[in-house]
């Protein structure tokens, strides 16, 4: 296949005119076949990789049923999400243990939609204070032994765990961690600069959903996101969906921290995809109205997105980031985030031929490849 006319996403130039071939599950120097696609007028970018997102199309990630983890990695193709670390909530552990299970069954299974390419544990070790939707019943103090558990429960899958770092034993839980291959994410926290920074220092490298679910930037008490910029290997969330953060500061957030350490998640809910009304998350039940999402009785806390990764793309570059750093942030930055840039995340000869088109006009999809395959025809 040869895909030519288009405007190609490139790492170090942004877009750039070339075609892009490929051969069987590869992006190659040459095409395979004589098959050419007319990408004229699209921008030619990499699959879509989200990092932190709960479900989608009614169906949540914590339910830990393989039929609803299916659908979930079927909706997000079919949105050109082709790699995602869907993420689980603050819940017991047997339910923690199920839900790692039934991660590590998905993967050996060749059912087809986005790959699942790990698990993030987006609790239970945060605080009270700044719990948000997670349920505060099953909260729990960093535990190493716990996270083995999960960890061998996952078949080593686990790739992702967010700390509120102020809690007991956070600093030896992040130096665990990483010993088993796991990223550690400061979040739901009240931590204060000084806490921060010596859980970045430790080896955390992510900051969950930036501004959301810890104190805010100040100019007397930096917090989490003065630590976070201070140390270079940090990447920030952002989620993008027009309604956690506001425009100014989502175009503010970039400058700060650089294209390089951007990553744009969707934190999208079980109801992404589905109408109005009253859907279970957590424990809890939470309101959708439009595209806000709330604990149900308690609208002023909010509760995840209702819009998919390519939604919050295209917010972003509607909000003025330029629209090849709001693409690295939904690509490379993730794919590296989490150790699988070596076969996601560019257009680069060697990687895995999951490529999307979208209409340079209005960012609607043209058509989406995976691994090769042609799955979708605008």
């Amino acid at each position: 296949m040869r895909i030519t006319g288009g405007q190609v996403f490139d790492l170090e130039r942004g877009f750039v005119s070339r075609d892009v071939c490929a051969s069987g599950l590869l992006i190659t120097e040459a095409s395979g076949d004589d098959t050419v696609l007319d990408a004229s007028g699209c921008y030619v970018i990499p699959g879509l990789v989200d990092v932190h997102f709960h479900g989608c199309v009614g169906e949540d990630f914590s339910d830990a049923t393989p039929e609803g983890l299916q659908k979930i990695a079927d909706y997000e193709l079919s949105q050109g999400v082709t790699y995602i670390c869907p993420t689980g909530m603050t819940l017991p552990e047997d339910q923690l243990t199920a839900i790692c299970e039934n991660t590590a069954a998905h993967q050996k299974r060749d059912s087809g939609g986005a790959e699942v390419v790990g698990a993030h544990l987006e609790g239970p070790f945060l605080c009270m204070a700044k719990k948000g939707a997670q349920n505060g019943d099953y909260l729990h103090d960093p535990d190493v032994s716990m996270l083995k558990r999960l960890q061998e429960a996952a078949g080593g899958c686990v790739r992702l765990v967010t700390l509120a770092p102020e809690q007991p034993g956070s600093i030896e839980f992040i130096k665990a961690a990483a010993e088993m291959g796991i990223h550690v994410s400061v979040g739901h926290t009240v931590a204060n600069y000084e806490t921060a920074k010596a859980a970045f220092e430790a080896g955390a490298d992510h900051a969950t959903h930036l501004y959301n679910a810890m104190p805010p930037l100040a100019h007397r008490d930096p917090g989490v996101i003065g630590a976070a910029y201070e140390v270079p290997h940090v990447k920030a969330e952002l989620i993008c969906d027009g309604i956690h953060i506001h425009p100014s500061v989502v175009r503010l957030t970039f400058s700060l921290f650089g294209k390089e350490r951007m990553i744009i998640i969707s934190d999208s809910l079980r109801a992404t995809g589905m109408p109005d009304g009253e859907y279970p998350f957590g424990g809890q039940m939470i309101e959708v109205h439009g595209n806000r999402a709330t604990i149900l009785g308690h609208p002023e806390t909010l509760a995840g997105s209702v819009t998919s990764l390519m939604g919050c793309l295209r917010q972003a570059i509607a909000f003025g980031v330029p629209a090849a750093d709001a693409v690295r942030a939904c690509t490379y930055n993730p794919a590296q985030s989490i150790g699988i840039d070596d076969r996601a995340g560019t257009l680069d000869v060697g990687k895995e031929a999951s490529i999307v088109l979208l209409n340079q006009k209005d960012l609607s999809i043209k058509a989406i490849f995976f691994k090769g395959q042609r799955v979708y025809s605008g």
